[in-house]
């Protein structure tokens, strides 16, 4: 059975692998990427493994252009996946001078308004159809904002509770929602960020684990496990209590 699949962040690490994760005979892939010359490699990687690719190469952080063409591809692909992965953090600084506002800007513009851009562009056919997926990619940090990345930690807070929300809404239509909460993932970006990174996962390990959780529906794909209870734990805690706690581990300026 063929499938179109949407993938935004295409060249990151996580939507690199989940784009080898999909790619096979009969599925089109959409891979967004702002690296035209990574997106090209990992376009004709997933050629090599027998998909129908479409590199789209824009910023999305134009949260107009990002909308048009969200629009424009909504128009001539019936989605069955849309996997909102693009992404950007940001942090303090070394010396917790604190985040630029113009950098929070981009920030909140990629993470969150582009993402529910891309939602709202192709909501209304999956809706009609009565059938679609849309995988939101969060984060742990959405549980407990870290002292070290407070943007970061807002926008991905943002999306979790804007797709548990779409979820509750959408569910009895037949479009299912999906809040997708890594840990640590090996990238650059991760490796950007300052603090300890426990229990660091490969990106092909996060995207099987992905991929399963879509496969199968699970309102939050969370991981790892003991990551997971910890970050939970941080968000059930008094706030006070957390925000020691967070020092503690290492997650100061």
């Amino acid at each position: 059975m063929s499938r179109c699949v949407l993938i935004t962040g295409a060249t990151g690490a996580i939507g690199g692998a989940l784009a080898n994760e999909y790619a096979r005979p009969g599925t089109q892939l959409i891979l967004h990427g702002r690296n035209a010359g990574q997106l090209e490699r990992v376009a004709a990687n997933c050629r090599a493994r027998g998909a129908d690719v479409i590199p789209c190469c824009i910023d999305l952080g134009d949260v107009a252009q990002a909308r048009q063409w969200a629009l424009d591809m909504a128009a001539c692909h019936e989605l069955d996946l849309l996997v909102a992965n693009a992404g950007m953090n940001i942090d303090i600084g070394p010396d917790g001078a604190g985040e630029r506002w113009e950098d929070s800007e981009a920030l909140f513009a990629l993470n969150v308004r582009a993402v529910i851009a891309l939602v709202d562009a192709f909501l209304p056919a999956m809706r009609r159809r009565g059938r679609g997926q849309v995988a939101l990619i969060s984060s742990l940090a959405g549980y407990f904002g870290l002292p070290v990345t407070p943007s970061y930690s807002a926008s991905k807070a943002a999306v979790k509770a804007y797709g548990e929300a779409l979820r509750g809404w959408l569910g009895p239509e037949g479009v299912r929602v999906n809040v997708v909460m890594p840990g640590y993932v090996e990238s650059p970006m991760c490796n950007a960020m300052p603090g300890p990174k426990p229990f660091l996962w490969t990106p092909e390990r996060a995207a099987r684990t992905i991929r399963r959780g879509l496969e199968n529906d699970r309102a939050r794909i969370t991981f790892p496990f003991p990551l997971n209870l910890g970050t939970w734990f941080l968000a059930a805690l008094p706030a006070g209590l957390s925000v020691r706690l967070v020092r503690l581990f290492g997650y100061h300026g």
